[in-house]
């Protein structure tokens, strides 16, 4: 394993497994300009053997690395870390022999974001066959969870491989929107709603009938009501930050859009809240954080602000008219810190990089 030091010209091997989805191919593009990662494996079944720039023109002249299977015994030999863009339980079959085998994994997936085995398989309607690494998985939410990843850079450092889980998109952005109102203590009850609005790339590469353009476009809907598989994720996120069981109602959305997340989510917060105090509580969280802005009071984020980029926008507002209730929005890239490049971002503090090396771009300005 090659661990970074102080010399500027050592280099980290990354794998990217599942290069040809949207999150792996964007996971690809971060780490082809990243500084200290370099793409050395990138695997895809169906396509092995195609250039990687071939399945994405955009590579062309980037980068002329080829696709492979995702064997285990040719990522073990030509990476120190594996970034795995897959579906769920395809983690489950890949990740522990490669940590086992020295490999350094982070798992876009959600088969370790969720600590209950029991929760996953009634959520995702599969058997956990790797509990063991549940606890040692570190819920990859830089914001929430800063110094559980820099205690796996102590340990990655020894030369022991470690285990991430990428949050996911639609979490992501509820968790951000949520956290100051809920660590702060002004939210009442025991639930939070979510509104949240994703754009079409958030449903993956593969098309469905409710993707395809002719259905997607000039429509939005509401979809997985109630029945959601982010649901449990986002209550075990909250409840971690609020020190309490909180439920979450939450109904997300399709918009034709490419690519862009914006969360919406109402707390109860207690009548003595004034405007000015809920803007100050989620100014000061956020103030040394540097992918999160918050917006001057009831300036709402707009998805173009930060589609192409790792970074989040928040905007409030307190509507004291009818239960004195927070309302937040959260703009994300779904793409962006709702999965690559937060993994990036993880993977950096993992390995003792500076956290914005690589991601530190601007969203395209139209």
């Amino acid at each position: 394993m090659v661990i970074y030091g102080m010399n500027s010209h050592d280099k980290i091997r990354v794998c990217v497994v599942g290069a040809t989805g949207f999150a792996g191919a964007e996971v690809c593009r971060f780490v082809l300009g990243h500084p200290v990662f370099e793409l050395t494996f990138a695997t895809d079944r169906k396509a092995a053997g195609t250039p990687l720039s071939e399945v994405y023109p955009a590579f062309s002249g980037i980068s002329d690395i080829s696709l492979s299977a995702p064997d285990p015994d040719a990522i073990v030999s030509a990476a120190d870390i594996a970034f795995l863009a897959v579906p769920h339980t395809a983690s489950l079959a890949l990740t522990p022999s490669l940590i086992e085998r020295g490999v350094t994994v982070i798992d876009l997936s959600a088969d370790y974001r969720i600590k209950d085995p029991h929760i996953y398989e009634s959520w995702y309607k599969a058997k956990h066959t790797s509990t063991d690494l549940l606890t040692q998985a570190v819920y990859g939410l830089p914001e929430l969870n800063r110094k559980e990843l820099q205690a796996l850079s102590v340990r990655y450092k020894q030369g022991e491989a470690v285990l991430v889980a990428a949050p996911g998109c639609y979490p992501t952005a509820t968790a951000l929107a949520c956290m100051p109102a809920l660590e702060s203590g002004v939210v009442k009850g025991d639930f939070v709603i979510s509104d949240a609005i994703s754009g079409v790339s958030g449903a993956g590469r593969a098309p469905s009938a409710r993707t395809h353009y002719c259905h997607a476009n000039e429509s939005v809907e509401a979809y997985g009501v109630a029945s959601h598989r982010h649901i449990p994720e986002m209550e075990q996120t909250l409840s971690q930050v609020a020190g309490r069981a909180i439920s979450v109602v939450f109904t997300p959305h399709l918009a034709p859009l490419t690519r862009g997340l914006l969360a919406t989510v109402y707390l109860p917060v207690n009548e003595s809240v004034t405007q000015n105090e809920l803007q100050r509580i989620y100014e000061r969280r956020y103030a040394s954080e540097p992918l999160v802005s918050v917006l001057a009071y009831s300036n709402m984020p707009r998805t173009g602000s930060v589609a192409g980029s790792v970074r989040a926008q928040i905007g409030l507002a307190l509507d004291a008219r009818l239960h004195h209730m927070a309302i937040v929005s959260c703009a994300i890239d779904n793409l962006g810190k709702g999965a690559a490049g937060q993994a990036v971002q993880a993977a950096n503090i993992v390995c003792g990089l500076p956290e914005m090396a690589g991601i530190d771009v601007a969203a395209p300005v139209i």
